[in-house]
């Protein structure tokens, strides 16, 4: 990905490679920033001037003012302090619970999609459904800024659209491509679908399909489908 952006009046050119799935995590980052003009450049089409950025350096990384960042956490960090208001959306979650919800879904899918032992079948869905319903649990309860203290109404379940509120942030970018994948995934390969009872996940996921930041970087149901096709692992006897 490339981007041009202005730094104290001077405009500069910021480069960000990446692939795979942080490729989406960074392309919902930089569309809810604002609407950034974005080239993609496929790793093994490189034009001229990108053959020699970063030799030896794997993806992800960023080049800014010839200065090179290659720790995912430093990245963002980097793009949120530069990429900062008031020309830009400040993405930093206002609560740090929204940054690590979620955090342990990915690996427990992987777990559970990569196994192709019957018997164990049972216990990693039961490991991914708990991880769910954690994150279920979050989404529904109010953040203390939807509660009204002067209010006599007592509010027992969240509305929020997003982790940290109405807004997507950061923490939404980590976490929606992934959780996309698991549900697309596991469908496809488990025919498990998360429950129509996670109502918290599942307001999550409709009010994401309903953003074009969201939807323009998000891979189709059938890119997912087939890039999983060599990991998803058959149940065997």
């Amino acid at each position: 990905l490339s981007l041009d952006l202005e730094e104290n009046g001077k405009e500069e050119h910021l480069n960000l490679e990446s692939y795979g799935k942080g490729l989406r995590e960074y392309c919902c980052f930089l569309r809810v920033k604002n609407d950034l003009f974005l080239t993609t450049v496929l790793p093994n089409r490189k034009p001229a001037d990108l053959q020699n950025l970063a030799p030896g350096t794997h993806p992800p990384f960023i080049t800014f003012n010839n200065e090179v960042k290659t720790d995912v956490n430093k990245i963002e960090e980097f793009l949120e302090e530069v990429l900062c208001p008031p020309k830009y959306l400040k993405l930093s979650p206002k609560h740090p619970e929204s940054n690590t919800a979620g955090m342990d879904i990915f690996a427990k899918f992987s777990a559970y999609i990569k196994n192709s032992r019957p018997e164990a079948n049972e216990a990693l869905e039961r490991g991914l459904l708990k991880t769910l319903q954690k994150l279920d649990e979050y989404l529904n309860s109010p953040l203390p800024d939807e509660i009204d203290e002067n209010s006599m109404e007592d509010i027992k379940f969240s509305t929020r659209k997003f982790l940290d509120g109405n807004e997507m942030t950061l923490a939404d970018c980590n976490l929606l491509p992934k959780l996309h994948i698991v549900k697309v995934v596991a469908k496809k390969y488990r025919n498990f679908d998360i429950p129509k009872g996670m109502t918290g996940i599942w307001r999550y996921l409709t009010n994401a399909y309903s953003r074009d930041e969201f939807t323009n970087t998000c891979p189709s149901d059938k890119e997912v489908e087939i890039a999983y096709s060599d990991v998803a692992k058959r149940l065997t006897k």
